[in-house]
């Protein structure tokens, strides 16, 4: 295979550092395996943030992601250490990664977990008539 999962997460430059905007990742193929029966999980993740100085790569992502197929992790804990991992590589002013596992036994699963740096504050929503 000309690609192979990593757990490194690349950056960039972050083209408008000045402003606030909100960058919005679907991640639709989620997949580990439940640390109990080994059985795969699957789930939809979102991840939302506000960038400061670095941005995460795509490409890099998807690779970051698929690396966790063959792991096993409750999903509390998966979705925690993956807003860890890409909180430490991008440093962003607010960061929030979403994950709705599908159903297992008669179960869904969701797990929202944020992180805000300390100084920063959103900015008002604009309501627009």
């Amino acid at each position: 295979m000309p690609s192979q999962p990593s757990k490194a997460l690349e950056t960039f430059d972050n083209p408008q550092p000045e402003r606030d905007y909100t960058i919005r990742i679907r991640i639709p193929e989620f997949t580990c395996l439940c640390p109990k029966t080994g059985q795969p999980d699957f789930a939809e993740m979102t991840l939302e943030y506000v960038p400061d100085k670095r941005c995460v790569e795509l490409k890099a992502l998807k690779l970051y992601v698929w690396s966790f197929r063959d792991q096993g992790a409750f999903h509390e804990a998966v979705t925690n250490e993956i807003l860890s991992d890409l909180v430490s590589a991008t440093q962003p002013r607010f960061m929030r990664l979403t994950a709705e596992f599908n159903v297992r036994g008669g179960i869904y699963t969701t797990v929202v977990a944020e992180h805000r740096a300390e100084n920063w504050s959103p900015p008002s929503a604009v309501s627009l008539p």
